[in-house]
């Protein structure tokens, strides 16, 4: 395996666009996304001596931003309340049986060629940006960056219980979007 070097001249050219969209869709505001990829470029400047050429560029810049946006919501998370409010409620009823009323669309396709499908990808990041800013935050930590429920809990200091309103109160608002955004269009 050949060692990888590092050009920080090219840094912007090459993977500028790249982390911008990447942050985006994390933290929703074009300004802190803007300004987490200048960060994360200042700091890989900084750090670039420690570079041990054991991953690609791309990978270790990818890595430095994704510390720098976890640093964002830490910092950010005492502006945020996180308990459950009635205007957090979803608009999903239930029968006395339990079932969703109406009950959800059968979306009939296949997920791979969902997951290429750019349209939907468009919907959806609009529909994330919909939510309101708490469940954005947990649904990215929790379905994009992989967090357990265990870490956001602590980093949030929020019950397992209240955790599991909030994102599935997100996932409901998201499908309900979709499901009116881009299912009604197929």
């Amino acid at each position: 395996m050949s060692e990888e070097t590092l050009e920080p001249d090219k840094w912007v050219e090459n993977y500028g666009d790249m982390l911008y969209r990447y942050t985006l869709v994390r933290v929703k505001d074009p300004d802190i996304a803007d300004e987490l990829v200048q960060v994360t470029f200042f700091a890989a400047l900084k750090s670039q001596h420690t570079f041990a050429g054991k991953s690609t560029e791309k990978t270790w810049l990818f890595g430095i931003l994704k510390h720098k946006t976890m640093d964002h919501f830490r910092n950010a998370k005492k502006n945020v309340t996180l308990d459950i409010s009635e205007s957090d409620t979803d608009h999903i009823q239930f029968d006395t049986n339990g079932h969703m009323m109406p009950p959800p669309n059968n979306w009939n396709l296949n997920p791979e060629k969902a997951a290429e499908n750019n349209e939907l990808a468009q919907v959806l990041a609009e529909c994330m940006n919909g939510l309101s800013e708490k469940f954005h935050r947990l649904f990215v930590l929790k379905e994009i960056e992989g967090l357990s429920s265990e870490e956001i809990c602590k980093e949030f200091n929020v019950k397992p219980t209240n955790l599991w309103v909030m994102l599935h109160r997100a996932r409901n608002q998201l499908k309900t979007c979709l499901e009116s955004n881009w299912l009604s269009k197929e």
